[in-house]
């Protein structure tokens, strides 16, 4: 079993680094494209490799653009079955996280959530992949505060680390109605940029395929790199009206790193993209959208 694990993992890494050898060759191809059509001076990145990029660009036509890639192999039963999710703790959480795991558990449907008790990860990603688990979530806290969120896709990964701010939770709500557990319809705003659809692939199939009349709604809205997370229920008060009622939890999310791996094998797996936060341009550079 591990001899098998191991083997698909090393061949699902080789397929991703042919994948972004040949991305480059694409991007210095467009550079040399565009220069030519333009009649400017070559790229200084480019002028080495000029002729044999020039001789490639005489092959090429159109119609490449629905080419398979690593990212259609990790999600590839996404919207054929639905997914399973495992919602957990850190270890020792206070009654706060408690409540706040709970709530979090009934955002995905078919949820399930398990007692964090003296579990090591290794064990918990292995027990997750032996019961077909196709995410796990877990939820980290700062002395009683919800602070972060780590989305772990199995059985190759990827794992998304997310930062939380401003976490208002139903508990904190008085008289607030009751969940639904109807399968949501998403709304993913301002997501333009490849690492913006990178993040809303990684949170949009955590949720099933819904049904045209559910009446759930799920907002991931993105805003200077920030998420906000709003839930909403609606029904019809006439045929031209909508009433929206939120039900709650809301909270933002700020993504700072994705690992090419799953939480056992967060120490050697490569980093896709990590928040570099002490630049010069850190406060300045939007990275989930194209403005």
């Amino acid at each position: 079993m591990l001899r098998r694990e191991t083997r698909l993992r090393r061949e699902y890494l080789y397929r991703k680094a042919q994948e972004d050898r040949v991305r480059t060759i694409e991007e210095k191809k467009q550079k040399l494209k565009s220069a030519l059509d333009d009649n400017r001076l070559i790229p200084t990145e480019v002028r080495r490799e000029a002729v044999q990029l020039q001789k490639l660009l005489e092959y090429d036509d159109e119609g490449a653009e629905g080419v398979s890639s690593h990212m259609d192999d990790e999600y590839k039963w996404a919207g054929v079955e639905d997914p399973k999710v495992m919602v957990t703790t850190s270890r020792d959480p206070s009654s706060r996280l408690k409540m706040f795991v709970k709530e979090v558990k009934l955002i995905f449907p078919g949820a399930q959530r398990m007692n964090r008790g003296g579990h090591e990860i290794n064990a918990l990603v292995q027990a997750c992949k032996a019961n077909n688990v196709t995410d796990l979530v877990i939820v980290h806290e700062t002395r009683g505060q919800p602070d972060g969120l780590v989305v772990c896709h199995l059985p190759f990964g990827p794992t998304a680390y997310f930062t939380l701010y401003n976490v208002v939770m139903r508990h904190d709500v008085p008289d607030i109605e009751t969940m639904s557990e109807a399968y949501p319809h998403l709304i993913f705003h301002n997501f333009s940029s490849r690492l913006g659809q990178r993040v809303s692939n990684i949170l949009k199939y955590l949720f099933p395929v819904p049904k045209e009349d559910s009446r759930r709604v799920i907002t991931f809205a993105n805003q200077e790199d920030f998420i906000s997370f709003r839930h909403h229920t609606y029904k019809k008060t006439d045929h031209k009206n909508v009433e929206l009622s939120e039900v709650g939890p809301r909270f933002e999310m700020k993504l700072y790193m994705i690992k090419l791996g799953t939480l056992e094998n967060e120490a050697t797996a490569d980093v896709e993209w990590r928040h570099h936060s002490y630049t010069h341009t850190a406060k300045k550079r939007k990275f989930l959208s194209v403005e």
